[in-house]
């Protein structure tokens, strides 16, 4: 008996715009293919999956970077504790307050608020506050994503009665090991609490959203299509997943520039896993909330547009007060730094409908998925 070999083309043929589903050996074949043909083949029924579950539609989130204080000591991160050439910051109050005013006011259906992790309760106590005073603005309807790291349950519970609704903790990569091998090996940086916490997000009532960095050192195909796993296996609700950029003050950014792998060949091949995740986790999950994050455009110009008619449905505009934006450096070459939120919101726009796509004014853009998993929408 012969076994067939798998190709894109029959895989497509699947009716996965309708009740079709990959296979995991599917995913797997999928996630192994490089020809530029077919990846082409691959974005497109990714944007038509998009289309026919969550609209050719973008959302954003304008996003609110308020604190690069960060009590972890992560390995490829600017703003981690030890980088002492990072210049620290705590926007004004009243500062974050108008941010979050001038995108109420300039149709923004979200923001983000995200900042360096810390749980300590005087931040935690300022955080919760900072919601309720967001939630004052208008009528009420500016959704609140955030994105503060890892906190107790009962922090996260106090979030969102204060009117958060969504939480994005990123992963980083759902292989123990390889994050053993980013993260300095310590309690406070546990694998194990990182998933604790995103199961307690889901018990409060969050949202919830994770992501990876794509194209790290050591990491692998295999590694890759188990992130898509976990997602579906943690039941996810929204993606924020990008390739992974160097910064080059930071252990891990050292290592990758030593290893030869950050020149232009490395760059091109990290956008193309990044393009290829979107696109698979897109065909793999069908309902989900996913970002074409700043990463892909710090490596690629046109990273956000492609991002999108990959199968990603959300952006997050930076709207940080510009004297701010260049201490927020998570990584090198981060677009938008010199942009004001005026500027950042025309530009957007414009690349959003390059590929065919509207924005979601006024829109919260909440997460589809969430909604079927829960029966609230």
């Amino acid at each position: 008996m012969t076994v067939q070999k798998m190709t894109v083309q029959d895989i497509l043929k699947k009716d996965l715009v309708g009740n079709d589903t990959l296979t995991v050996d599917e995913l797997r074949f999928l996630m192994s293919v490089t020809d530029e043909d077919d990846l082409q083949a691959i974005y497109k029924k990714a944007y038509e999956v998009k289309a026919k579950y969550v609209d050719k539609m973008a959302y954003y989130r304008g996003l609110i970077e308020f604190s690069n204080r960060c009590v972890k000591n992560c390995e490829y991160c600017g703003i981690r504790r030890e980088n002492d050439k990072t210049e620290r910051f705590d926007m004004k109050r009243e500062d974050i307050i108008k941010m979050a005013q001038w995108a109420y006011d300039h149709e923004y259906g979200s923001i983000t608020l995200q900042s360096g992790e810390r749980s300590d309760a005087a931040f935690v106590d300022y955080v919760v506050d900072l919601i309720r005073e967001i939630k004052s603005i208008g009528d009420g309807s500016l959704g609140i994503t955030m994105c503060v790291g890892e906190q107790t349950e009962e922090s996260y519970r106090r979030m969102v009665e204060a009117g958060a609704s969504r939480y994005l903790l990123r992963i980083e990569t759902s292989n123990p090991e390889l994050y053993k091998k980013i993260h300095p090996n310590d309690e406070l940086h546990s694998f194990e609490t990182r998933v604790n916490c995103l199961k307690s997000l889901r018990k409060v009532g969050f949202q919830v959203g994770t992501g990876v960095m794509i194209g790290l050192p050591h990491q692998t195909e295999e590694d890759l299509v188990n992130d898509i796993l976990f997602y579906r296996d943690m039941d996810i609700d929204m993606i924020g997943m990008g390739p992974y950029v160097v910064h080059h003050d930071t252990p891990l950014g050292q290592e990758a520039l030593a290893m030869g792998i950050d020149d232009e060949a490395g760059k091109k091949r990290r956008i193309q896993l990044g393009l290829k995740m979107i696109a698979l986790t897109r065909l793999f999950l069908k309902d989900v909330n996913i970002a074409a994050t700043t990463a892909l455009q710090a490596l690629d110009k046109l990273g956000r547009e492609k991002g999108l008619a990959a199968g990603a449905n959300i952006l997050m505009p930076i709207i940080t007060i510009p004297e701010h934006r260049a201490k927020y450096l998570l990584y090198d070459n981060n677009p938008c730094v010199d942009d004001n939120a005026d500027k950042c919101k025309d530009c957007l726009t414009r690349r959003v409908m390059s590929i065919g796509d509207m924005v979601g004014w006024k829109q919260n853009g909440d997460s589809k998925h969430y909604g079927k998993r829960t029966g609230l929408f």
